[in-house]
């Protein structure tokens, strides 16, 4: 029986383009992820996406920063998913 982790906070603002690749359908770039987690191992987090609340796992890329991907239901919630559309996240809590 695994027992989940409080969350702990963070705050972490960020502007990215969307970006779109065979790993996953859309998806942003960290910047600075591995640095700010402190590993380069995948991380549960939440936060908002242009205000809109949303939960996650950052994934790691394998040279870096991680991978953000971006629901289908979130695109269309802020009105984008054209990739080098400009996004902004705050995140705020960290689950794992």
């Amino acid at each position: 029986m695994s027992v989940q982790k409080p969350a702990r906070p963070l705050d972490h603002t960020f502007t990215a383009p969307i970006e779109k690749d065979g790993a996953f359908a859309t998806f942003v770039t960290v910047p600075n992820s591995a640095e700010l987690l402190g590993t380069r191992r995948a991380v549960r987090i939440g936060g908002t996406i242009d205000g809109h609340p949303f939960t996650a796992t950052l994934m790691p890329s394998g040279n870096g920063p991680h991978w953000l991907p971006i629901r289908a239901a979130l695109c269309k919630l802020i009105g984008k998913s054209q990739a080098g559309a400009e996004v902004t996240f705050h995140l705020d809590q960290r689950f794992s």
